[in-house]
């Protein structure tokens, strides 16, 4: 990673086109905090390369001045990885949806993690399809009413994080549009894992799904229904601190702190590099009956995908020289096409 470039600020990374979210969109600060965060990271915008499928969070590269491309419909994570082993030096993000991830791209994207690209995945989950005017997504919940399931949704909805676990990504984290400073700090921390990183960003859709995380969002309620995750500490929760999470067998329980009967030291304490199934378990607190978690879920060091393929490329060199394409043009069965 390199060092930080003082003389660029936010707005060198905020291209000259006008940008078209309804407002009070989430997508607004999710974008914000990229453009303070980018200046930060120390790749100028030449070195960097926003990339996308298709919905409401797509339309993200063209509001940066870097290098971008808007694709298709889910495959976005297999263009990043084509531009990535082509250009290893460049830093790569995938901006996506809950639907363009996981529903017509679920097959790319579980493969970019499992394969630990060292790219960055950033999924805008709003629980909705914005762009195409209020259908249900993979993330919408049991019961909801959109435009496509106007008695509820049927569907048992997928976990991101539960699906990057299971993928074994090396880096795994959640943030808030709201939560101006640990999304921005989140945004930093995955900029700076060598690997795939993957955040989930609860995103607020106000004109299909509004107050879809209004619990994680307002300061009257998120601190006591969600919690932060910081490594090496106690798990604790609550506007008054009094609250936490304690492992019991191989469930989650919530407990009272200050009754003399639990103390910090019989809680959990986070760690980021624990075994995936403690990890997992994290995962599957929701709200109301647990605080959701938001910050780093996992931070592990892993060989990426791109340095395998490479070392492969190295040794074929190594074995057999250099290529040379006419001598492969005219090797084995030749024929002469009259015209």
């Amino acid at each position: 990673m390199s060092t930080a470039l003082p003389l660029l600020k936010p707005d060198d990374f905020a291209s000259d086109q006008d940008v078209r979210w309804c407002p009070g969109c989430g997508d607004y600060s999710i974008l914000a905090q990229m453009k303070k965060v980018l200046p930060e990271i120390g790749i100028p915008p030449e070195q960097t390369v926003f990339i996308s499928g298709i919905g409401c969070s797509s339309r993200f590269p063209y509001y940066v001045n870097t290098y971008g491309v808007h694709s298709i419909h889910g495959r976005a994570p297999a263009v990043a990885t084509g531009l990535k082993l082509s250009r290893p030096d460049l830093s790569v993000w995938v901006i996506t949806g809950d639907g363009d991830a996981l529903s017509i791209g679920g097959n790319h994207f579980i493969h970019l993690l499992r394969r630990n690209v060292d790219l960055n995945i950033v999924l805008f989950n709003n629980r909705i399809y914005g762009l195409t005017k209020g259908q249900y997504s993979p993330t919408s919940v049991e019961g909801q009413i959109t435009k496509s399931t106007p008695m509820g949704v049927v569907d048992h909805p997928l976990n991101p994080i539960s699906i990057a676990i299971g993928a074994e990504a090396t880096f795994i984290a959640r943030s808030v549009d709201s939560n101006i400073k640990h999304l921005a700090s989140v945004l930093k921390r995955a900029a700076a894992h060598r690997g795939t990183s993957f955040v989930e960003v609860y995103q607020n859709c106000n004109v299909f799904n509004d107050g879809a995380f209004s619990y994680a969002q307002d300061k009257a309620t998120r601190d006591d229904a969600t919690i932060e995750l910081e490594h090496g500490k106690p798990m604790i929760f609550g506007k008054n601190r009094d609250k936490g999470i304690r492992l019991n067998g191989f469930s989650m329980e919530v407990v009272e702190l200050g009754d003399g009967k639990v103390r910090e030291d019989d809680l959990l304490f986070h760690d980021e590099q624990a075994d995936s199934a403690l990890v997992y378990l994290l995962s599957r607190m929701r709200h109301p009956q647990f605080p959701e978690p938001i910050g780093v879920f996992r931070d592990v060091a892993s060989a990426t995908f791109e340095e395998a393929v490479r070392g492969q490329i190295d040794d074929a060199v190594a074995q057999r020289g250099k290529g040379d394409l006419h001598k492969l043009f005219h090797s084995g069965d030749t024929w002469t096409v009259g015209v």
